[in-house]
């Protein structure tokens, strides 16, 4: 026997007898509350409650409505005035909610109708820019708590179509904002076209966001400057090329819908879009979403106060 076998032989003995066994113990599934809510200014608040699943159970649209909850006992709390928000089918909310509801769970508005989804809301309140709104929510005899502050909105400076050298036919939506030095700001990014079809009808029913729609002023705390957006919108014009399939055409007409927000709202979807961003990747690293719900619940308690304007995309 050669030596080159007998220490082989020797490494391989080694290693075997060098090996254990590992008993992972993995904890059992517990249910958590996932809270969805919003509230932006002259809007009313707009809440969805469900319980978390667990990854191995069976997923389909049946099992997905099920998780839904209809029976807890929520609130919104605003100075010294109190709001219960009482549980609504979509259609019992106004136009403005059932459009803002298929914007949060970015989903289509004529399908959006048609979920058999309960909403938590209450028409009578109104929100309004700088103040902060404490959401309540009593289920099976725990309470969760939040609160959002809406700032004031911020404008910008200007709004304009830069035509593509290569094809005048198509150019990028530009913005120039000046930022406040004096105090944190978030911004999210938004647009829908207004141009009409052939039935006269809005090209886009509601307003669309880049996966990259949230930045906040970090790197350009007090500064002017230009910055650019690509085109999320869905498009059944076969006319329109592909290659420039993220630019907008000539003659487009589209609202852009600047929101701001508070650190907390922003971290929370800053976070939640890098996640989608890098899902699949085997380089990306791990994100952890902080929920703004205390009491052990899963979520996000947003407030949002937009303003808007609007790019006419001619030269």
């Amino acid at each position: 026997m050669s030596v080159r076998i007998i220490i082989l032989f020797i490494s391989s003995s080694l290693f075997l007898s060098c090996s254990k066994e590992v008993i992972i113990d993995i904890p059992g599934f517990a249910s958590q509350l996932v809270v969805d809510g919003t509230i932006e200014t002259n809007g009313n608040p707009l809440v969805l409650l469900s319980q978390s699943a667990n990854i191995y159970s069976e997923t389909n649209l049946s099992s997905y409505l099920n998780n839904f909850i209809t029976n807890a006992d929520v609130k919104v709390v605003r100075g010294v005035d109190t709001f219960n928000l009482a549980p609504m089918n979509i259609g019992d909310l106004p136009l403005a909610s059932q459009k803002k509801l298929a914007e949060m769970l970015e989903i289509e508005y004529n399908e959006v109708i048609l979920l058999p989804l309960i909403v938590y809301s209450n028409l009578e309140l109104i929100a309004t820019a700088n103040s902060s709104y404490e959401l309540i929510i009593d289920y099976n005899s725990k309470i969760y708590k939040s609160t959002t502050f809406i700032p004031l909105p911020s404008y910008l400076d200007n709004i304009y179509w830069k035509p593509e050298i290569s094809n005048p036919m198509y150019g990028k939506s530009w913005a120039r904002l000046s930022d406040n030095s004096t105090q944190y700001d978030a911004y999210k990014w938004e647009v829908k076209r207004i141009n009409k079809n052939t039935d006269n009808e809005d090209l886009d029913v509601i307003f669309r966001k880049t996966n990259d729609a949230y930045f906040d002023d970090r790197f350009f705390n007090g500064q002017s400057f230009d910055f650019t957006y690509d085109n999320p919108l869905k498009r059944k014009d076969s006319t329109h090329l592909k290659e420039y399939r993220r630019y907008f055409r000539m003659g487009d007409s589209v609202v852009v819908k600047f929101s701001k927000m508070d650190l907390n709202t922003f971290t929370f979807f800053q976070k939640k879009s890098a996640q989608l961003s890098s899902n699949g990747n085997p380089f990306g690293s791990p994100i952890n979403i902080t929920s703004t719900i205390s009491g052990g619940a899963l979520g996000i308690w947003a407030g949002f106060s937009p303003c808007y304007d609007t790019l006419y995309c001619i030269p």
